[in-house]
């Protein structure tokens, strides 16, 4: 029997298919000019702000799954955008770093990511962004109080402390 649920009216679905779509347009960018995925582009990401670090670490950073997080190392590592060095005498922790060539490719992909992200902000009046960041950071703080929510990784929060969140 139907009912009257509209799965386009559902917040979270509204949520997840904006950004789906914004991912994806970024992703066009680095994908057709770098071959890379969205867990590459993230790992360089994290990398290109923090230095040489743990598979675990970068895990905890961007919001994707350890095995999504060490099979894209591994593909930029062939790529020679990162390299790993042991970081202990048995060698199983390793760090993983960008090397010269993964610096300049993510400094050609940093304006392209942004300038589809100044389109988005564009559209939205100043005052408007500022309720939408508020908005998302209400949000946050109900999921944060929730037990059964996934906590919002160390990036995610670096963002609110270092005061280059927009619309603060």
């Amino acid at each position: 029997m139907p009912t009257d649920f509209h799965l386009s009216t559902f917040l979270p679905y509204r949520l997840a298919v904006l950004s789906e779509r914004v991912s994806r347009r970024l992703s066009f960018e680095y994908g057709r000019s770098h071959d890379l995925s969205v867990a590459e582009w993230r790992v360089l990401a994290h990398l290109s702000r923090c230095g040489a670090v743990s598979v675990r670490e970068i895990h905890g950073c961007v919001n994707l799954d350890k095995p999504r997080v060490s099979r894209a190392v591994s593909r930029l590592e062939a790529q020679g955008l990162v390299s790993k060095a042991p970081v202990d005498l048995d060698g199983r922790l390793v760090a993983i770093s960008l090397t010269e060539k993964g610096r300049g490719i993510f400094a050609d992909i940093v304006p392209k990511a942004h300038a589809v992200e100044r389109r988005l902000l564009d559209a939205i009046a100043p005052e408007d962004l500022a309720t939408v960041f508020r908005v998302m950071e209400q949000w946050h703080g109900v999921l944060d109080d929730d037990p059964d929510a996934r906590p919002r990784s160390r990036m995610d929060l670096e963002g609110l402390d270092d005061g280059t969140r927009r619309g603060a």
